[in-house]
């Protein structure tokens, strides 16, 4: 699903095996979150991931268009079940 680019000065990820819609979505997501992504020509998509977070968000974001629904319900459902702790 994600490939590195260590060519590059920034820590560039390629998000590979999505359709060209998907990846347009996944892209305007990112910029919502200001997360640095593009989209060339190629067909690929390209993220800049600067930390945790960033990389966390954009696995959880290429997950909802990649993951057959029936994980991602099961996720769901493990999330409403979950307990907070103080």
């Amino acid at each position: 699903m994600y490939s590195n680019h260590n060519s590059q000065p920034e820590d560039l990820i390629t998000v590979v095996n999505v359709s060209q819609i998907d990846r347009w979505f996944i892209h305007h997501r990112l910029q919502e979150l200001m997360i640095n992504s593009w989209c060339p020509t190629s067909g690929e998509l390209l993220v800049e991931v600067n930390n945790i977070t960033d990389a966390i968000l954009v696995h959880s974001i290429v997950k909802q268009f990649v993951a057959p629904r029936k994980e991602l319900v099961d996720w769901l459902e493990r999330c409403w079940q979950m307990e907070v702790f103080s």
